[in-house]
């Protein structure tokens, strides 16, 4: 199946030393780091070089206090400050110390500056909007947090959204507008905005899926929706309407649960929507080229599937996939796994 692909995933480094399960990788939106998280209840930091293949320098272990499993990260806008979300319900807010370096330049030991407390149970997700004046969270509580960024790493709860009804396993922002989604063991997709006058509250509820919602991201350009489910499936939702989003597609291609899915803007000529990565349960990661319909009224994104890898991490889980975010490095994706590795892939063309 891969042989008639037109982009191939090709692997450039394996980053172990995690001693559990690797929950996810977060690439840092300004600087050449990436950051990982695990059941071992640490965060992994790690440098990269900027030419070429980059190579992986490990700079740091953060021995988080957190005492259970670290699901989740989040770096702000900035690159600055760098949220973790973890099973022991709290969220922490981690900022490097300024060394000695003459640019001034933040460069010594990552510190907690602050710890949210309020979820009942595990935190599932944690994220920043686009503007890195709010940070949402998620937990198997069944509720969504809306958290206010204040000077001095204070933060302000401005809301508890009690929409779903099971565990809520994500949480992602809108990159252009303060959307908020939430996707859920309940098989559903929320959709929440701050109304002025009064509070945050659910304008939309997506259903479709007929199983668990694992992960959510919205398209770069901000008019689609990508979910992946326990159903094994993906489906995309075109906004039709200030507060209205339809299924216009369904992916497929994996075998089991997709657990992780990121949208990027891509490098192929003319790409149009981006780039959306997948993987999950199955070991498989893949790759859809999307871009505009054809037609002008609601109609499904042209798509592609322009690469595609099995066994990723050996016969393991996979946990999450992640483009990164900084241009000349767009073409690269992290994968965690259950064999407690990070491992980054370069998508580039067949030869």
């Amino acid at each position: 199946m891969t042989d008639s692909l037109s982009y191939t995933i090709v692997a450039i480094a394996t980053l172990p030393g995690h001693s559990e399960r690797a929950w996810n990788a977060v690439w840092n939106p300004t600087r050449p780091l990436l950051a990982s998280c695990s059941a071992d209840k640490t965060v992994r930091m790690y440098a990269y070089s900027a030419d070429g293949d980059p190579s992986f320098t490990h700079l740091s272990t953060l021995a988080t206090g957190h005492t259970k499993s670290v699901r989740s990260l989040a770096w702000a806008p900035s690159g600055k400050t760098l949220a973790t979300g973890s099973f022991d319900s709290n969220i922490g807010i981690w900022e490097q110390e300024h060394g000695d370096d003459e640019d001034g330049e933040a460069n010594g030991d990552w510190e907690c500056v602050s710890q949210l407390e309020g979820h009942e149970t595990e935190c599932k997700s944690v994220a920043y909007s686009s503007t890195g004046t709010l940070l949402a969270s998620c937990s198997r509580d069944k509720t969504v947090w809306v958290w206010e960024v204040h000077p001095d790493a204070d933060f302000e709860c401005m809301a508890v959204l009690m929409d779903h009804s099971q565990d809520v396993k994500c949480v992602a922002w809108h990159p252009s507008e303060e959307i908020l989604a939430s996707a859920s063991y309940d098989d559903t997709i929320k959709l929440y905005i701050d109304d002025p006058s009064d509070d945050w509250f659910c304008f939309a509820t997506l259903t479709g899926h007929t199983s668990t919602v694992w992960s959510i991201a919205f398209s770069p350009d901000g008019r689609y929706l990508a979910s992946a489910s326990d159903d094994r499936t993906i489906r995309i939702w075109q906004r039709v309407d200030e507060a209205r989003w339809e299924t216009v597609l369904v992916l497929g291609g994996h075998e089991r649960s997709i657990y992780s899915i990121s949208w990027s803007v891509g490098t192929g000529s003319g790409s149009g929507l981006g780039w959306l990565a997948s993987t999950g349960s199955d070991g498989i990661v893949q790759v859809w080229e999307l871009s505009e319909p054809e037609s002008t009224v609601v109609a499904p994104p042209r798509h592609r599937l322009i690469a595609r890898i099995e066994f990723a991490h050996d016969v393991y889980d996979v946990n999450s996939v992640s483009w990164c975010p900084r241009d000349g490095h767009k073409d690269l994706l992290a994968t965690t796994g259950d064999d407690g590795t990070v491992r980054v892939w370069r998508v580039t063309p067949a030869s």
